[in-house]
């Protein structure tokens, strides 16, 4: 069994390996080492299988059959992206907006507002060739490729992304958004964004990242996105994933934060056929904050995944997680979190809590929450629910007058406010509540 998984492993892989070949040629860099490195890591992992324990209620195998194709030459940017931006929401917000269109930086469609002294948000392909040193510090340093074929392709891959540095001490007032629009041509077409966050002590900033398309091709995002917080730090990231229907986006979110941080991450996975978000944070400093903030929102038979480590690194920290899932159709979520105690870190604080609301009988959801502790002071929780609306609730609202697909819409959106109502920017919770209420519409609220 184990040599016939390892063959077709090789098999999947070794497309990868042959476009690698040419792309190295033109890859000359000072990460080339890094980019082989990430290469050979995901020859020997392979595509994950059903038989690996964080795989084995995500089915990848659909995805590894795609034709890969990645996306390497700069696009002519047209009007089907200016329209698709025209009719995002969150075009609304005030302040930086750096647009990516197939993985490249697109200067036409980017705002860049004037922003404080020393803060630095554009192009990581750029900043390679202009403050090298400051991408080779941080590059790589939180996400180990070493258990993550996804993540290990895209360090070999990756072409561009965002770069956004905020000196210490310096607060940038308005969110920096990152917006990534595919409009692939062909079924395995593959962009793979590579962001890096670095958040200096004692500053403040929000970014938002969004994933769009113009095409209803079955392409492929594979994003990774480095967070550092420096001591005192206050960073909000908002992930907002919104791919075509067919998409297959698997990305990773790591993130490292120092003393008396506060980080707030928070994932909306609306789109795609198949999404994974792999969430790792490691509380690095005494006395921070953590939260993780998700909503998957899925009908037809999409699938939504949310893999999550916090590792608890040093003592009086605090971490929470918190993740809904509204499943409607014969769609499925899935959530696996654990919390990771190490024995210095004493006086953690940990919750974790995941709740499914299914609307349909053919909807599924696989929950599985985990504490490994090896501190013996400490209060960590978790807890997982899956069910449908309650009935008492809906009596309730309809003995006041209420109808019944107005009562069930309005328990729904509740339900999901939960969520929607931890992110901090205003503008921004006011465009993702309204999105929201937009795709619940979408759904089968009769009974």
């Amino acid at each position: 069994m184990t040599q016939t998984l390892q063959k077709k492993s090789a098999d999947a892989t070794g497309p990868f390996l042959e476009k690698f070949g040419h792309f190295e040629s033109g890859a000359k860099s000072p990460l080339l080492p890094l980019r082989q490195a990430g290469l050979a890591q995901f020859a020997e992992l392979g595509f994950p299988t059903l038989h690996d324990e964080d795989w084995r209620f995500t089915n990848v195998a659909p995805l590894a059959k795609l034709s890969f194709q990645p996306m390497f030459e700069t696009p002519s940017v047209n009007g089907a992206e200016t329209k698709a931006l025209n009719e995002f929401g969150f075009t609304k917000l005030a302040g930086t907006r750096l647009v990516f269109v197939n993985g490249h930086y697109s200067p036409k469609l980017s705002t860049v507002e004037k922003l404080p002294a020393g803060v630095k948000a554009g192009s990581l392909a750029a900043a390679l060739k202009t403050d090298a040193a400051l991408v080779e510090k941080h590059l790589g340093r939180c996400t180990p490729a070493t258990n993550n074929a996804f993540t290990a392709l895209n360090q070999a891959f990756f072409l561009d992304g965002a770069l956004v540095q905020v000196p210490d001490g310096v607060e940038v007032k308005t969110p920096i958004q990152l917006v990534y629009i595919c409009s692939a041509k062909e079924a395995g077409d593959t962009v793979q964004p590579r962001n890096l966050i670095i958040a200096g002590a004692n500053s403040r900033v929000t970014i938002v990242e969004s994933y769009l398309a113009t095409t209803d091709r079955a392409y492929f995002t594979n994003a990774v996105t480095e967070i550092f917080a420096g001591d005192n730090a206050f960073v909000e990231h908002l992930k907002l994933q919104d791919e075509a229907p067919k998409a297959y986006h698997i990305a990773a979110i790591h993130g490292e934060f120092g003393r008396a941080s506060n980080v707030t991450i928070h994932s909306f996975a609306l789109g795609g056929k198949l999404s994974r978000n792999n969430i790792r944070t490691k509380l690095a400093g005494e006395g921070l904050e953590c939260i993780l903030n998700g909503l998957y929102l899925t009908r037809g038979e999409q699938l939504a995944d949310h893999h999550m480590v916090v590792e608890h690194a040093q003592p009086h920290c605090a971490s929470h997680e918190y993740f809904n899932g509204i499943l409607d159709d014969k769609s499925k979520g899935v959530f696996h979190g654990r919390i990771y105690v190490h024995p210095i870190a004493q006086k953690t604080d940990a919750k974790q809590t995941n709740k499914n609301l299914l609307l349909s009988d053919d909807a599924t959801a696989d929950t599985k929450p985990q504490l490994e502790i090896y501190a013996d002071d400490v209060k960590c929780t978790h807890g997982a629910t899956i069910g449908q609306l309650n009935a008492e609730s809906i009596f309730y609202l309809r003995s006041r007058g209420i109808g019944m697909d107005t009562a069930r819409q309005m328990l729904i959106h509740a339900f999901a406010g939960e969520i929607i109502e931890r992110i901090q920017c205003e503008p921004a919770r006011e465009l993702m509540d309204k999105l929201v209420w937009d795709r619940l519409e979408l759904l089968h609220i009769a009974d």
